[in-house]
C-alpha cells in the first residue's frame, strides 16, 4: 500500500495513511473553539432553559431562536463573507453543526436553515439571487426550508409529481405540487422547491418565497421526536415563479439535490456528537448520584461498561467525522488552486467523499441511537420518566436514521458507489481477490512479527481492508451484473466498509495523539481505539459471512470464509479492565472528557 497526503474517497481501502496527516479534534485553533464555545452558551441561555416550551410549538418561538442566532453570527458560519457570512473551513462547519447538534429540536431547525435550507442558494445560486436572499438568511431575518419530499416520493426522490410550465409571456413558472415532512416549513420565509418543468424527467430548482398566492401551509405534524420543529406539508397552487428565480438552470434540480444530500449526511455525522456527548455527561452524572446496595451505581462494572461503550462510540464517530471534513477542506483547496470557483469547489470537493458522507451519516447515527439506549438503562426506571432528561433524547434520536435518505438507502448508496467508484481510483476488487487468495489461501493465519505498538494495529486493519476487498471481490466475480438488486449483501459490504473506515480513524486519532502529545496523553485514546478495533474484527467476520453465504456453495464458500476467518484475526483483548479504565475516567471527571 502507497501513501498519499490527500486520499480520495474511496481510497482509503487501498492506501495508507500517514496519522501526521489526519486532523484530529485535539487540534482546533482558538478562533474555532471561540466558535464551538458561542454556540454552546447560545444553546445554555437561550434553548436548555425552555426545552418544555419548544417542544409545545409556541408559536413565534422557533422562529425568535432562529433570529437570535443570527444575531450572533451563527446562522452565517459558512456563508461568504460578501453576504455577510463569515466563509469558514468546512472543518469550521462541522464544529458548530457538533456543537448546535445538542439543541434537540433546535438543533433540527437550525441545520435545516444553514444546511440544506440556505446552501442550495449559496452554491448554486447566480449573483442576483445571492444579492437577495443571502444577507437576510445570513442575518435571521428571514428562514429557510428545503422542499424534496412528496407523499409518493421519498428515497425515490425523482419520482415526484410537482410540475411547472412556462407562462405563456414567458416571465413566470406556474408551480402546482405538493411536498411533505418540511423542516421549518411552517415558519420559513423562502422554500427551494424541486418540481419538472414540462415533460422533463428530471427535476429542476427554484427559490419559492412563502408569502407568494398559492402557496398553502398545512398544520404542523405530531410527530414521536423533534417536537419543537416545525414540520408541515405544503401545497403549490399556480404558483407564479418569476423566472429568475430558477436555480442553476433547467434540468438540474436533481443534481442540486444529490450534492446538498451529500452535505447533509456528513453534517448529520456531525450533529449526533454534540446530543452524544450530552447524554454520556447525563448518564454519568446520574451514575454518579443514584445508590443502589449502598454504593452509587458508577462502581458496578456493568453500568461502567456501558459508559465506556458510549464513549468509545461517540469518540470512534468524531474521529472519522473529522478526519474526512478535513480531507473535504483539503480537497476544495486542490480544486481552486486548479481554477474552480469556490461553489463548484465545495460542492466537488463533498461529492468527492460520496461513500464516505453517507457512511457517517449510517454511523453517527446509529451510534447516537446506541448512547441514548444506554443512557435510558443506566437512569433505570427513571429513564422511562418524562421528566428525566434522556427521555427526550431518547425520542429525538429515532429520526436521525431517517433524515437525509434512510439508512437502509445509505447502505446501498456506501457499497454501490464504491463499486462503480472502484475502476477510476485504481481498484479491480476481483483482481485484489485474486492476489490476496493467492498469497493467504495456503498461508498459516497472518500474525504480525514485530515489537512497534501501532504498526501491529496498523497491521489488522490492513488485514481488514483485505478481507474488505476479498469479499467484494469475490462478490463481484459470482454476481457481475445486477450487484445492485442484491440488498442484502449490499448492507453486509457496506458495513464492512463503515466499520473498516471507522477502525482505521480510531487508530490514527490515537496514535497522532501519542506522536504529538506524548504516549502518555494517549493512554485513553489508545484504550478506546484498541477495544473499538477488537470490536470491530467480531463484526466484520460476521457481515463478511452474511455475505458469503448469500452467495456462494460448497467448497468455493468454504475457502473463502476459511480465508476470512484469517482476516479478521485481532489479538485478545482483557474487555474487562480496558472498559473499567476508560469508564474510571468518565466517571472521575462526571462528564464525557474526551
Amino acid at each position: 500500500m502507497t501513501s498519499n497526503k490527500v486520499l480520495r474517497g474511496g481510497e482509503f481501502l487501498i492506501k495508507d495513511t500517514d496519522p501526521l496527516d489526519v486532523f484530529i479534534p485535539e487540534e482546533f485553533d482558538e478562533e474555532q473553539k471561540m466558535i464551538a464555545q458561542t454556540c454552546e452558551d447560545f444553546l445554555k441561555t437561550e434553548v436548555f432553559p425552555i426545552l418544555d416550551r419548544i417542544d409545545s410549538q409556541e408559536k413565534g418561538l422557533m422562529r425568535d431562536l432562529l433570529a437570535k442566532s443570527g444575531e450572533l453570527g451563527l446562522l452565517g458560519i459558512s456563508a461568504p463573507e460578501e453576504y455577510d457570512g463569515f466563509g469558514q473551513s468546512f472543518v469550521t462547519s462541522m464544529l458548530a453543526s457538533e456543537a448546535m447538534g445538542a439543541g434537540h429540536s433546535f438543533s433540527v431547525a437550525y441545520s435545516a436553515h444553514t444546511g440544506i435550507g440556505s446552501l442550495p442558494l449559496v452554491y448554486y445560486g447566480n449573483e442576483a439571487q445571492k444579492q437577495k436572499y443571502l444577507p437576510k438568511l445570513v442575518s435571521g431575518e428571514w428562514a429557510a426550508a428545503y422542499c424534496l419530499t412528496e407523499p409518493n416520493a421519498g428515497s425515490d426522490a425523482n419520482s415526484g409529481k410537482s410540475h411547472a410550465v412556462l407562462s405563456e409571456d414567458g416571465k413566470h413558472y406556474i408551480l402546482n405540487g405538493q411536498k411533505m415532512w418540511i423542516t421549518n416549513g411552517g415558519f420559513a420565509d423562502l422554500f427551494t422547491v424541486f418540481a419538472k418543468i414540462g415533460n422533463d424527467r428530471v427535476y429542476s430548482a427554484f427559490l419559492v418565497e412563502s408569502s407568494w398566492d398559492g402557496v398553502v401551509i398545512n398544520a404542523e405534524e405530531k410527530k414521536m421526536g423533534i417536537k419543537g420543529s416545525s414540520t408541515v406539508q405544503l401545497f403549490f397552487n399556480d404558483v407564479k415563479v418569476p423566472v429568475e428565480n430558477l436555480l442553476a438552470r433547467q434540468g438540474m434540480g436533481f443534481r442540486i439535490a444529490l450534492n446538498i444530500l451529500h452535505m447533509g449526511r456528513i453534517k448529520l455525522g456531525a450533529a449526533v456528537l454534540g446530543s452524544a456527548k450530552r447524554t454520556v455527561t447525563q448518564s454519568v452524572n446520574y451514575a454518579n448520584e443514584r445508590k443502589q446496595f449502598g454504593t452509587h451505581i458508577s462502581s458496578f462494572d456493568a453500568i461502567k461498561y456501558k459508559l465506556a461503550q458510549q464513549a468509545i462510540r461517540t469518540w470512534v464517530t468524531e474521529s472519522a467525522v473529522y478526519r474526512i471534513s478535513d480531507n473535504i477542506d483539503k480537497t476544495k483547496a486542490e480544486l481552486l488552486e486548479a481554477g474552480h470557483d469556490p461553489e463548484t469547489a465545495m460542492i466537488d470537493a463533498i461529492a468527492q467523499y460520496a461513500v464516505e458522507d453517507a457512511a457517517m451519516k449510517v454511523f453517527g447515527s446509529e451510534s447516537l441511537d446506541y448512547v441514548v439506549d444506554e443512557g435510558v438503562q443506566i437512569f433505570g426506571g427513571m429513564g422511562f420518566s418524562a421528566e428525566m432528561p434522556v427521555d427526550r433524547s431518547y425520542r429525538d434520536s429515532r429520526i436521525n436514521r431517517i433524515f437525509e435518505g434512510t439508512n437502509e438507502i445509505n447502505r446501498l448508496l456506501i457499497s454501490e458507489t464504491l463499486i462503480k467508484k472502484g475502476p477510476k481510483i485504481g481498484i479491480d476488487f476481483r483482481e485484489s481477490y485474486e492476489k490476496i487468495k493467492a498469497q493467504l489461501v495456503n498461508g498459516n493465519v497472518p500474525m504480525y512479527d514485530g515489537k512497534d505498538y501501532f504498526g501491529e494495529l496498523h497491521f489488522y486493519v490492513n488485514n481488514f481492508k483485505k478481507l474488505a476487498l476479498v469479499t467484494l471481490g469475490a462478490f463481484l466475480e459470482k454476481v457481475p451484473a445486477g450487484f445492485v438488486n442484491e440488498q442484502i449483501v449490499m448492507s453486509a459490504l457496506s458495513d464492512i466498509l463503515m466499520s473498516v473506515y471507522t477502525a482505521e480513524s480510531a487508530l490514527l486519532r490515537a496514535e497522532k495523539i501519542a506522536v504529538v502529545m506524548g504516549d502518555e496523553t494517549a493512554v485513553y485514546q489508545k484504550a478506546m481505539a484498541e477495544s473499538y478495533l477488537y470490536e470491530v474484527s467480531f463484526k466484520i467476520r460476521k457481515h463478511a459471512y452474511d455475505a458469503v453465504n448469500s452467495f456462494l456453495e460448497g467448497d468455493e464458500r468454504q475457502a473463502l470464509l476459511t480465508l476470512i476467518d484469517k482476516l479478521a484475526v485481532y489479538k485478545a483483548l482483557n474487555v474487562r479492565d480496558t472498559h473499567r479504565f476508560i469508564a474510571d475516567r468518565i466517571v472521575a471527571q462526571d462528564k464525557y472528557c474526551f
